[in-house]
């Protein structure tokens, strides 16, 4: 297995492994690409990292690993008191990428004030159970606007600037229930079901202008909200969210230059 920060991947069927330190992530399509024994890391200090959902568990741990790379991270949240946890070296950013004239203008003010995004990850989300026969239009609602409205709203303000230059990285984070149907969750699973189909358009659509786009599918996240929710057996392979942070890290690297519209599971051992 490959030492840490060397990525290695063999593909001759699926399913495909990339080894990230000791790490294993299986079944991920990469047709046409083979990686064997590459820096899986490559910081570029001149880039600009937004990271939106910053406040949030994941987003604060892929902020915090960005800019260990030495990317130059803008966190966005709107919730200011949970930007508030970040390291200092972090600039923060109060909008609500719910609404598409707000994200556009965090995106645009962030272009003027510090460079324009050459990443975008976008941790965004949120979650509710309901099977379908009890869903309600509150509920739909609810998860549209937070799981999928902020992902094309951020791709838009951030793909205008990423298109003048010919290049860019968008990473969405998605979930298993948006690739594997799951009972009980309908409106959520619809929702992250939506956004990995929009993370494909997006990846077709603008891969001709040099911006690669991918999603990271976790199964649960082991963070506090979601150790006060489930229980133990629920957690059992729940992932930190350092580890996702570190797969992401890749995915915005040169490192992973081939990769585009790849929908990558990271469901835990």
């Amino acid at each position: 297995m490959p030492a840490l920060g060397e990525v290695q991947a063999r593909r001759t069927c699926l399913p495909t492994q990339i080894y990230l330190g000791n790490v294993a992530l299986t079944g991920i399509a990469l047709d046409g690409f083979h990686w064997v024994e590459r820096e899986a890391v490559e910081a570029v200090s001149a880039q600009v990292a937004i990271v939106a959902g910053a406040g949030g568990a994941l987003g604060r741990a892929t902020a915090t690993t960005l800019a260990a790379r030495g990317l130059t991270v803008v966190a966005v949240d709107r919730n200011e008191q949970a930007l508030r946890e970040l390291p200092s070296g972090i600039r923060r950013e109060v909008a609500d990428a719910t609404d598409q004239a707000a994200a556009k203008s965090v995106t645009d003010r962030i272009a003027a004030d510090v460079g324009p995004p050459d990443v975008l990850v976008n941790t965004i989300g949120t979650f509710r159970l309901g099977d379908a026969l009890a869903t309600t239009p509150e509920t739909l609602r609810l998860m549209t606007d937070v799981n999928l409205a902020p992902a094309l709203w951020l791709s838009q303000a951030s793909a205008a600037h990423m298109q003048q230059r010919g290049s860019g990285v968008i990473v969405h984070v998605s979930a298993r229930p948006g690739i594997e149907p799951t009972a009980g969750m309908a409106a959520y699973s619809a929702s992250k079901a939506a956004l990995v189909h929009l993370t494909r358009i997006l990846d077709v659509e603008l891969r001709p202008h040099g911006i690669r786009v991918n999603a990271i599918v976790p199964q649960l996240l082991d963070s506090a909200a979601n150790r006060a929710n489930f229980p133990p057996e629920a957690l059992a392979h729940a992932v930190a969210p350092e580890a996702i942070a570190e797969v992401i890290a890749f995915l915005v690297s040169d490192a992973a230059a081939p990769v585009s519209g790849a929908i990558i599971p990271a469901y835990g051992g």
